[in-house]
């Protein structure tokens, strides 16, 4: 659907499916990368490599936008939780952190919309 959109729209993207955690194996330098819902689905072990890939498939200036479920849901089920420290502490050292924004994401669920944290991350 997204590259049907593409074509309809007129624009010139990419889209490709990989292994996010080789995504700095692909020999191609991006101008932006959109993580929805892939950061708190990673195991704690696979963050560091997950960073190291982006940083490495995106060109110099390039933009991360990084959309994952905050730490401040009430409810006991769902992806993990992240918290801002644990997003800081990930991609402090390969990126410039320009802001980690709370965000509400629509839901099916009657009571409250889900929490997440929108980090928008530039390559250094």
């Amino acid at each position: 659907r997204a590259r049907a959109k593409a074509r309809e729209r007129g624009l010139a993207v990419t889209f490709l499916v990989w292994d996010a955690l080789r995504a700095d194996e692909l020999g191609r330098a991006f101008d932006t990368a959109l993580d929805v819902g892939l950061f708190h689905s990673l195991a704690e072990g696979d963050r560091a490599p997950y960073a190291r890939s982006l940083h490495g498939a995106l060109a110099p200036g390039g933009r991360a936008f990084v959309l994952c479920w905050s730490d401040r849901n009430p409810w006991g089920f769902g992806p993990l939780r992240i918290s801002r420290r644990e997003l800081r502490e990930t991609f402090a050292g390969p990126f410039e952190i320009r802001t980690i924004a709370e965000e509400a994401l629509e839901s099916l669920l009657p009571d409250a919309p889900v929490r997440a944290w929108l980090a928008h991350l530039v390559r250094a």
